[in-house]
């Protein structure tokens, strides 16, 4: 049976980006690849969790994840992945500012939602098909979709790093309850922790 799952590297303190994203810092101040060096330096070791990342049937993510502007959109801009984006299926962007669809090289398709989280659940589960859909980020996309009980798995990739301060994941999420699942795994770089979600 399909699941919504959530992937998200994260710092010890609970960040999953430093504050004041831009173009020029896509992670926020003094974050770098310091949360995600695991995926560059080691992608061998972890081969099959990156695979499961990128192997959902659709993609939700919130607008601060595709780009860094705000408010009225650039329509020269669609995305940090250049033309073949890692994702290959759906995406859904909330957003509220309306926008075209984008179609990129190797099947991924950008849709711009502005009625809220669950019109774009819907339209993921449509698309998705059999398949599982994957909330990509960022911290706040996700904790709205904890606090609304709509994520069955989450998959939490922790970076030995203190960061202090930024955007927070689990916050304000509610009293929800998480089962590991598994064993940690993972190497000095990062470790591997996997909860259902239970509502």
């Amino acid at each position: 049976m399909s699941k919504v799952t959530c992937d998200m590297g994260m710092s010890l303190d609970g960040f999953v980006a430093g504050p004041h994203q831009s173009l020029e810092k896509p992670m926020g101040e003094g974050v770098g690849d310091r949360l995600h060096q695991w995926m560059f330096d080691e992608p061998e070791r972890h081969a099959a969790v990156i695979e499961d990342i990128t192997a959902a049937g659709a993609f939700i993510m919130g607008r601060n994840m595709f780009g860094p502007s705000r408010g009225a959109w650039d329509l020269d801009w669609n995305g940090w992945w250049g033309d073949e984006p890692p994702y290959h299926a759906p995406v859904f962007v909330l957003t509220h500012h309306p926008r075209e669809q984008v179609t990129m090289k190797g099947g991924t398709t950008f849709t711009f939602v502005t009625d809220g989280i669950e019109a774009a659940m819907a339209q993921a589960r449509e698309a998705a098909g059999d398949r599982d859909v994957a909330i990509a980020g960022g911290a706040e996309t996700v904790n709205q979709y904890l606090a609304a009980g709509l994520i069955d798995e989450l998959r939490l990739h922790v970076a030995p790093v203190i960061l202090g301060r930024g955007e927070r994941l689990l916050d304000s999420v509610g009293d929800i309850t998480l089962e590991p699942l598994g064993d940690p795994s993972g190497t000095s770089l990062v470790t591997h922790l996997t909860y259902r979600v239970i509502r």
